[in-house]
């Protein structure tokens, strides 16, 4: 087993945190069946803590794995078809919109890639890999470097942090994420490590650049299932095992939203959590002590300061900032067990006001004169 620290962990190379190991799994097309699930809620309870964090890559976290339980555990996910035998191909993160209906262009298009994800050149570890045919696309604020979505007149092959992409003639998709992935290595890519980082001017296509589409607002209208909010994405082996065995429900969907899409589920059910507003516009990472990068708690005071906030709020247990990559109007980053206050920023970006204890940081935003 390779234990690996600040690195995105596998189920196969789990990661060391505070709480134990992190094992990562990848539900195939974003979906778990009944099984599946229950599969994940036993494992997570017999060979972890129990806690199941859902990342914005729509992959599922089990939190603190016990060393010696590892084998069995893995063992348990690859014979439940919830990892890969291949490390490798287990690697390669694919995100899937979580709206797709069988035999769509999403799912079309995502199970030819997972027939050919041994054609995909060696990539850096965090690359990532969209397929968003819907409507139109939902995944534009989660991470991904390469993006197969609903442009302005038809299927676009995006490169991540530029504004258009490559026309896609239809079948032809596959390969030519597979041939951009090819230019990517073979350019200087993966000295880069990310695609939007990657700076050499795109290869010409003979089928032209294409606009993007009018993204949807997310979390985009359930149309195959209940959406059950998870707060922090977070949610227990109990939970998700009583979900899954619930009357009716044939599958569960995860999604990069913080949110499942229960199929079948009838939202009328007792005992349902829903989603409040303030869920949506708060990101706080694990912090600590389960997070050893950490060096504060997190996820109580984004809570707490949640109210007074306008806009969208992130607290963040160091400068990492795993919770949320993008800007928040109002972000509180740990450092040396204080936090440093910047307002339309990223985790670690230089602070307004920097050094603030917890109870300093809660008196200023609960100020109703407070400067932003």
């Amino acid at each position: 087993m390779s234990v690996v620290r600040g690195w995105c962990p596998t189920a196969w190379r789990p990661m060391a945190a505070g709480d134990g190991l992190i094992l990562r799994v990848r539900p195939r097309l974003a979906r778990l069946t009944p099984a599946q699930a229950r599969t994940i809620a036993s494992v997570a309870r017999t060979h972890g803590n129990g806690l199941i964090d859902l990342t914005n890559r729509a992959a599922l976290q089990l939190r603190g794995m016990r060393e010696a339980d590892w084998p069995v555990a893995l063992a348990a996910l690859v014979a439940a078809g919830l990892v890969d035998p291949d490390p490798v191909r287990e690697a390669r993160a694919l995100l899937v919109a979580p709206d797709w209906r069988e035999g769509d262009d999403t799912h079309r298009i995502a199970c030819a890639l997972l027939d050919r994800l041994d054609a995909l050149p060696p990539l850096p570890g965090k690359i990532g890999i969209a397929i968003d045919a819907g409507r139109a696309p939902v995944l534009t604020g989660s991470p991904a470097d390469f993006r197969i979505e609903r442009g302005a007149t038809g299927l676009i092959l995006r490169a991540d942090g530029r504004a258009g992409g490559y026309a896609l003639a239809r079948g032809e998709e596959a390969t030519a994420l597979i041939a951009l992935a090819e230019w990517f290595v073979a350019s200087g890519g993966v000295a880069a490590g990310r695609m939007a980082r990657h700076v050499a001017p795109l290869p010409a296509s003979p089928a032209g650049v294409a606009a993007p589409g009018e993204p949807e607002t997310h979390p985009p209208r359930p149309a195959c299932g209940t959406a059950i909010g998870l707060p922090f994405g977070r949610i227990d082996a109990a939970t998700l095992a009583d979900l899954a065995g619930r009357p009716g429900v044939t599958g569960i969907r995860v999604t990069p939203w913080r949110t499942v899409l229960v199929e079948g589920l009838d939202p009328a059910g007792p005992g349902l959590p829903a989603l409040a507003a303030a869920d949506l516009a708060v990101d706080a990472c694990v912090g600590a002590p389960a997070c050893p990068q950490a060096t504060v708690a997190t996820r109580a005071l984004a809570l707490r300061l949640a109210p007074h906030v306008a806009g969208r709020l992130h607290v963040s247990g160091c400068a990492k900032g795993c919770a949320r990559a993008a800007p928040a109007d109002v972000v509180a980053t740990g450092r040396d067990g204080r936090f440093d206050l910047a307002f339309d920023a990223r985790a670690g970006d230089p602070a307004a006001i920097a050094g603030l204890s917890p109870d300093a940081l809660i008196a200023l935003l609960e100020s109703p004169f407070r400067v932003a």
